[in-house]
C-alpha cells in the first residue's frame, strides 16, 4: 500500500458520481470505506475520449474473469491505461456492467423504474466533459462480488470487501477517471445500503 501523502483526496457520497484526471505515473487509490460497496468505474484517455476502457480487451489480456493485483486495464485501442499494483480485496468484476433504470425494471419490477442508477450517474458525469450516453461502455465494478455459476451465469452476491478495503493503480497514460458510487438497493452488491467511498491520487515515483 502506498504510504505517501496524497496530492488529492475526495470523499464520494453514497449514490453520487465523481470524475478526475490522473496523470501518467500517478497512483490512484479507490477505498471502500464502509465495506461491501460497489464502485462502478470508467476510464478515458485524457486527450482523446474516443479511446476508453475496454472490458473485453482487459479480460483477454489477463486471461482471467476478474481484475486484481497485476491486472492491466486495457483501452479500446489495445493500450495499457492503468496497472493494478495493490489490492486488499482480492478480485473485482468487469463483466456485470452498470445498473440502469431500464435494467432495474426488468430485474426487480416496474416499481423500481425511477430509482437512481449508475448509468444515470455516468451520463450526468461524462456530460461535464462533453460526452454523452453514447460514450458509456462496459465498466469495472470495483469491490463487486460476481461469482460465475457452473452454467456460466453471472451471480451478483454479497460483497467480500471489508471496511477500508482498497485498490491501487498506476496510470500508464493520462486518464480521466469517472466513478458512480453505486446506488443499487435491490441486490446485495452494496449490502442493500449504499455508503460513501473515497478516492486518493498520489504523485508518481519521481514526485
Amino acid at each position: 500500500m502506498t504510504s505517501k501523502t496524497p496530492i488529492f483526496e475526495h470523499d464520494i457520497p453514497a449514490r453520487q458520481p465523481w470524475s478526475g484526471l490522473v496523470r501518467k505515473g500517478q497512483v490512484l487509490r479507490i477505498i471502500d470505506t464502509r465495506g461491501q460497496q460497489a464502485i462502478d468505474t470508467l476510464f478515458y484517455k485524457a486527450d482523446d475520449f474516443a479511446e476508453r476502457y475496454s472490458a473485453q480487451d482487459t479480460l483477454q489480456a489477463q486471461g482471467s474473469a476478474y481484475i486484481s493485483t497485476g491486472s492491466k486495464l486495457m483501452s479500446s485501442e489495445g493500450n495499457v491505461m492503468l496497472t493494478v499494483t495493490d489490492d486488499s480485496c482480492g478480485r473485482h468484476d468487469t463483466s456485470a456492467g452498470a445498473c440502469s433504470c431500464e435494467s432495474n425494471t426488468v430485474r426487480f419490477g416496474h416499481h423500481t423504474k425511477f430509482e437512481h442508477a449508475c448509468r444515470e450517474n455516468f451520463v450526468a458525469e461524462v456530460s461535464r466533459h462533453g460526452m454523452s450516453k453514447r460514450d458509456i461502455v462496459p465498466n469495472i465494478n470495483f469491490f463487486m462480488n460476481v461469482p460465475i455459476a457452473p452454467n456460466g451465469d453471472l451471480v451478483i452476491d454479497d460483497g467480500i470487501s471489508a471496511p477500508g478495503s482498497y485498490v491501487e493503480m498506476v496510470a500508464e497514460m493520462d486518464v480521466l477517471c469517472v466513478i458512480s458510487n453505486c446506488p443499487q438497493i435491490n441486490n446485495p452488491c452494496n449490502g442493500f445500503n449504499p455508503t460513501p467511498v473515497a478516492v486518493q491520487i498520489f504523485a508518481g515515483a519521481e514526485g
